[in-house]
C-alpha cells in the first residue's frame, strides 16, 4: 500500500502541469489520518490477528479501511484557489462520473460523496508547494465485518445494532447496481478523468517510488506519538499488598517497568522480573509467555505473588 501513496508524491514531484488520476486496490489495510493516534482509531489487535495492515497517510482526515473490492482513487493537480475550491471541484468530478452511470449521487459537506443518501466515498487532500493531491475511497463492495472493527478502537463491542448503524450512513456501488462488474466500472471511471491520455511509469519511475515508500513502512511514522508511551495506575492485590505500577512503552514494546508499593520483596524485583520484559509485546499474553520462558518463582521474589497476578498487575 505504501507504494501507491508514495507514487501520489513522486508524480507531484515531476515537473508536469498536466492533471493525473489514476486508481488502486490493496489487500485489506486500514489507513489513518496524518494527526491521528493510532491507538484511537485503529484496533490494532484485530488487524494483526486478521491479516490486516495499518499504515499512516501523509494526509489529515479521518480513518478508512480497504480491500480488494474497494477501489482508492488518486488525483495529483496543480494548484489553482484555496482547499476547499478544489477539493469541491474533485469531489464534483465524482459525483458527475458516478451520475453519468445512473446513480443518484451528491457531494456532502467538505469531503464526502452520497449515492442514494449514503456515503459512498471519502476523501482527504494534501497540499504541496506548488501541487494538490486528493485521494479517497470507492465503496464498490467491502467486508463490513473487518471495517467496522478494524477501524473502532480496542474494546468497542460490535453487535447486530452496530452493524445496522454503520448500514444507515453507508453504501456500495455494488449495492445498488448488482449488475455493475468492477472490472467495467474501473474502465469506464478511467476514461471519464483522462479520456484515451495514459502516463506510462518507467522502470527508474518505479524504483524512484519504491525507494520513496519506504519511510511509511518505518514505525516512527506509522506509531507517530505513540512510539513512546507511559501506562500508571495503582492495584491492590489481596494479600500481597498495593502497587503502583508505572511500564514504558516503544512501538507496543516494554520499554521499561517500574514498581512500589507495601509489598514486601524476597529478592532482587528489578534483575528477576522486571528488567527481563524489556522488549517484550505489551499485551497480556506475551508477558505470560516470557515470564515462562524465566522460570521464575514470582512468590520467591515477591511474598505471596503468583505469576497470573503479577501479569495482571501490570495491565489496566
Amino acid at each position: 500500500m505504501p507504494f501507491y501513496l508514495a507514487m501520489e508524491e513522486y508524480l507531484a514531484g515531476l515537473p508536469c502541469d498536466d492533471e493525473l488520476f489514476f486508481m488502486w486496490q490493496v489487500a485489506p489495510t486500514v489507513i489513518f489520518g496524518r494527526n491521528q493516534r493510532i491507538e484511537s482509531e485503529v484496533d490494532v489487535d484485530y488487524c494483526k490477528s486478521h491479516g490486516i495492515q495499518f499504515f499512516r497517510r501523509k494526509s489529515g482526515g479521518g480513518c478508512v479501511y480497504a480491500d480488494g473490492d474497494n477501489i482508492m482513487f488518486s488525483a495529483i493537480m496543480p494548484r489553482s484557489g484555496d482547499v476547499s475550491t478544489m477539493f469541491s471541484r474533485y469531489t464534483q468530478m465524482v459525483v458527475d462520473m458516478l451520475a453519468s452511470l445512473g446513480f443518484d449521487a451528491c457531494a456532502s459537506g467538505r469531503n464526502d460523496v452520497l449515492v442514494g443518501g449514503r456515503k459512498v466515498s471519502g476523501n482527504a487532500v494534501y497540499m504541496l508547494p506548488d501541487k494538490c493531491i486528493i485521494h479517497g475511497t470507492m465503496l464498490f463492495d467491502t467486508n463490513l465485518q473487518h471495517m467496522i472493527n478494524a477501524i473502532s478502537p480496542s474494546g468497542t463491542k460490535l453487535d447486530a445494532r452496530g452493524i445496522s448503524s454503520v448500514k444507515s450512513r453507508i453504501t456500495t456501488l455494488r449495492s445498488n447496481n448488482p449488475e455493475l462488474d468492477i472490472s467495467e466500472f474501473k474502465k469506464y471511471a478511467r476514461h471519464a478523468f483522462c479520456g484515451d491520455e495514459v502516463f506510462a511509469l518507467t522502470p527508474s519511475d518505479v524504483v524512484g517510488i519504491h525507494h520513496r515508500s519506504l519511510e511509511y513502512y518505518h514505525p516512527s511514522w506509522i506509531y507517530g506519538d505513540s512510539v513512546s508511551d507511559t501506562h500508571s495506575h495503582i492495584r491492590r492485590i489481596e494479600g500481597v499488598g498495593e502497587f503502583r505500577v508505572c511500564v514504558s512503552t516503544r512501538l507496543d514494546c516494554i520499554d521499561n517497568v517500574l514498581i512500589s508499593g507495601d509489598y514486601f520483596p524476597l529478592a532482587d524485583v528489578d534483575r528477576l522480573l522486571l528488567r527481563p520484559l524489556r522488549g517484550c509485546r505489551y499485551n497480556p499474553a506475551a508477558v505470560a509467555g516470557r515470564l515462562a520462558e524465566l522460570a521464575t518463582d514470582t512468590s520467591a521474589v515477591i511474598m505471596s505473588l503468583t505469576p497470573e497476578a503479577f501479569v495482571s498487575l501490570l495491565f489496566e
